[in-house]
């Protein structure tokens, strides 16, 4: 049987039942998605993630937002990958009235400033920084402090330290205000990825000197500009992080020419990945001896 055409705003969107005229019939069509209840989307390929946001969005009052963990997704933050995969979708309402619950959700009572929200897209959620403390009761220390680094990066900061400090400071009594205090002391606009920020508390606990992050070094000889993940300058050590970005064969060439180019400076270059960090005692170790025998290897009259 033929199907009745949707009227064109409802071909590519998603849509509340109650507000489309068409018949009840058609509602009910195979070309219809119609996993999330009272809303539907015009598309027979599964769900992302993000379709079950706008359907959720269709269907719920214009006042309810987006939080939490599903907040942080449409910031592009980085999450365990538990919450990544966890498909609930997380929901607030200002206080005083009462969090939604229904299947999939998971319903919020907060309360908010006018500044607490934003938008992405069409989605409304709570900002960066009101996300990074409602997180703080979710989050062990480690992946809060990974969030909070991805959300103040230097080259695309999405909130600022001393606005989550302000945020802590709103928000005394509220579950993790301890830890997002400790978090907060810990925080860098330097690492570029999940792994690099893992990287750096690796570093920064296992008592290695600190190293720069992400500067740029500039060949002398040929103008060319890198930026090192992390360069220890007094042994002229480098620790590259190789996610799985570099896998592409486009991308192996430029880092063996990368890498190719700082030796020829004096530089040692160290890759590491996934792997290394599953023991940090070994890794730190690994560091460790590289660095002895570096420094021993030091001409005596070479600046530091």
């Amino acid at each position: 049987m033929r199907l009745i055409p949707l009227p064109r705003e409802l071909r590519n969107a998603a849509f509340a039942v109650r507000d489309a005229d068409v018949p009840a019939k058609r509602l009910r069509a195979r070309d219809l998605n119609s996993e999330v209840w009272g809303a539907r989307l015009a598309t027979r390929a599964p769900l992302t993630w993000r379709d079950r946001c706008t359907l959720f969005a269709a269907r719920l009052p214009a006042h309810i937002l987006f939080s939490h963990a599903t907040a942080a997704l449409l910031l592009r933050a980085p999450l365990p990958l538990a919450l990544e995969r966890d498909p609930r979708i997380h929901v607030a309402v200002a206080a005083p009235a009462s969090a939604p619950h229904a299947r999939g959700l998971v319903g919020h009572r907060l309360s908010l400033a006018p500044g607490d929200v934003t938008c992405t897209g069409q989605l409304r959620h709570t900002s960066a920084a009101r996300t990074w403390c409602d997180m703080a009761g979710i989050l062990d220390l480690d992946d809060l402090i990974v969030l909070g680094d991805y959300l103040i990066n230097h080259r695309a900061p999405l909130t600022s330290r001393v606005e989550l400090g302000s945020m802590i400071e709103r928000m005394p009594g509220a579950r993790g205000m301890r830890r997002a205090r400790a978090a907060l002391a810990l925080l860098s606009d330097r690492p570029e990825s999940a792994q690099e920020s893992r990287v750096r508390l690796l570093v920064l606990r296992s008592g290695l000197p600190e190293p720069t992050i992400n500067h740029v070094i500039v060949d002398t000889e040929t103008g060319r500009e890198v930026r090192p993940d992390f360069r220890f300058k007094a042994v002229m050590l480098i620790l590259e992080y190789q996610g799985y970005y570099h896998r592409t064969k486009a991308q192996w060439r430029k880092d063996m020419t990368r890498r190719s180019r700082l030796e020829a400076q004096g530089w040692t270059v160290m890759e590491l990945n996934a792997d290394d960090l599953d023991d940090s005692d070994e890794l730190v170790g690994r560091i460790r001896l590289l660095m002895a025998r570096l420094e021993a290897s030091r001409p005596p009259n070479r600046p530091m």
